[in-house]
């Protein structure tokens, strides 16, 4: 019989499921704005300070003034989201917020691509990658204080590194192979999704999406077991 109080494996699921959509949503995203705006992450922000050497290295194609405003947005995010975890102590409000925020912001990066004349270049590609960027900061200072191995929905490095080091090849017990494999899965089908809309559509539906995605994500979120497991680890 489970403790009052005490979250199963079954009760966390929702947590993790929910966690694999933002997952797959920073694929989306870095997929539309890596190809679409110019060489530039705004989720992934170690693929932004190797991109950052290669224009200082003076390589084709790439824009450090683009990469400086999405880090310098992602941290002011960043910011943000520790402010928001100050006022907002429990992590199933936290989550919601960060969700919601993030909605709410890819929506209005979503219709500024929409009415922009482009962004590949000028204020479209640069309102664009700050809007994206402070979300994803946001969004990532959340995650990391919620704490969830494996599961921080934008860099896969750690996940990958796991899968190997915790193998059996390695001498270890496959410990959360599961939720590593699902997380690589997740970005992956995000990166493909995003990138083909972009080439068919531009930028601003698979932003849409991506917002439309995050609330529905939020509402379900909120109707499951989710909330409660998450305040009880």
């Amino acid at each position: 019989m489970r403790q009052s109080g005490v979250a199963t494996d079954r009760d966390r699921l929702p947590v993790l499921r929910t966690l694999l959509v933002l997952t797959l949503l920073s694929g989306l995203i870095d997929g539309v704005c890596y190809i679409g705006l110019g060489h530039v992450f705004t989720a992934n922000m170690t693929g932004n300070v190797v991109v950052l050497g290669f224009a200082a290295a003076g390589a084709p194609g790439f824009s450090a003034p683009a990469c400086l405003t999405s880090l310098g947005l992602f941290l002011a995010g960043a910011v943000a989201g520790g402010r928001l975890s100050l006022r907002i102590k429990q992590h199933s409000r936290l989550l919601t917020a960060a969700m919601l925020l993030e909605a709410s912001f890819v929506a209005i990066a979503a219709l500024v691509a929409y009415l922009a004349p482009a962004v590949s270049h000028g204020w479209g590609r640069y309102a664009v990658i700050a809007i994206v960027a402070f979300a994803m900061g946001i969004r990532n200072s959340v995650v990391r204080r919620l704490a969830i191995p494996d599961m921080n929905t934008t860099v896969l490095t750690m996940t990958l590194t796991g899968l190997a080091a915790d193998s059996p090849l390695a001498g270890g017990k496959n410990v959360r192979t599961g939720r590593r494999v699902l997380a690589v899965l997740a970005m992956l089908a995000g990166a493909i999704i995003g990138a083909a809309l972009f080439l068919h559509t531009g930028a601003w539906l698979p932003l849409a999406i991506s917002a439309a995605t995050a609330a529905v994500t939020a509402a379900l979120f909120l109707r499951s077991k989710g909330p409660a497991a998450l305040d009880a680890a």
